[in-house]
């Protein structure tokens, strides 16, 4: 079952609705573990005190602000709590705006708000009153020890509060090297009008059902193939097991299928394609 990741209520005017806030995204790339080659044994992360060399127990862990080098300042979780008390537990609706207003490149996480118990007549109000004038609420929050601007807006029965990019997190184009105008680029008015042409005709109603990750879903099938037909490897033991001829007459059996396989698909093993996605991800944390 979700875990809410905060507590406290959204507020605009005399208004006050208590809320939930859950993550409304989930991932579902692979996990890939990384793996020392030499005995397939999991990589992990390690906390290492940079200066003794040792792991250090998440217990034994704190936040520190560097003033100057070499000296720190702990911060506890009631520092960041006694900072500002109302901004760590109410999302704070300044202003309604259009969501058209709002450029792409701001948008940034989506989190759902569920109403707990005595702020349901009050978040339906509010989820009505969106819906009917097709405003967004502008409004700010802190979360996990950092201040998050953003828009509540009605997603059928739900409310969404969809947090946004800073103004100085962007990149301006003037650092890019973008295309100017259709006369500097030298585009003509022919070429528009086809374009235009062809956009109209591949218009289509949206439909995320249509799209998946079909990488994702041919890794897998790939992965499938692999442990049907006995390509894995299983974590070499710290002391050598007794039967080495055995374990090598089982690797001399594994290279045998990796050849009929090998020529099953034409003798030659496929060239590596450049791509930029799939790469392992790092190793979470502990």
């Amino acid at each position: 079952m979700a875990r809410p990741i905060w507590k406290g209520a959204v507020s605009f005017g005399l208004v006050y609705i208590p809320v939930e806030l859950y993550s409304a995204s989930k991932s579902v790339t692979l996990d890939l573990d990384l793996l020392d080659s030499r005995d397939f044994a999991p990589v992990g992360y390690q906390r290492v005190n940079k200066r003794t060399g040792e792991v250090v127990d998440w217990g034994d862990i704190v936040k520190g602000y560097q003033y100057k080098k070499g000296q720190y300042v702990a911060l506890s979780e009631e520092d960041f709590r006694q900072v500002n008390v109302k901004a760590t537990q109410t999302i704070d609706i300044d202003s309604f705006t259009d969501a058209s207003e709002i450029s792409p490149e701001f948008y940034e996480t989506p989190y759902c708000l569920v109403p707990v118990k005595g702020g349901e007549k009050a978040y339906a109000l509010l989820r009505e009153a969106l819906i009917k004038t097709g405003k967004a609420g502008v409004g700010s929050m802190v979360m996990r020890g950092r201040q998050h601007v953003g828009v509540i807006l009605p997603a059928d029965r739900m409310l969404m509060f969809i947090t946004l990019r800073f103004p100085d997190e962007l990149r301006p184009a003037s650092e890019l090297e973008i295309p100017a105008g259709a006369k500097s680029s030298k585009v003509q008015p022919r070429e528009v009008s086809m374009a235009e042409r062809l956009v109209e005709e591949m218009t289509a109603k949206w439909n995320p059902q249509d799209y998946h990750d079909s990488y994702r879903e041919d890794l897998m099938k790939r992965i499938q193939e692999k442990i049907r037909k006995k390509q894995t490897h299983v974590l070499t033991p710290k002391e050598k097991a007794p039967k080495e001829e055995r374990q090598s007459a089982e690797i001399i059996d594994l290279m045998s299928v990796l050849k009929k396989s090998l020529e099953s698909r034409g003798g030659a093993a496929p060239r590596k394609r450049k791509t930029s996605v799939g790469r392992s991800r790092s190793p979470r944390r502990a």
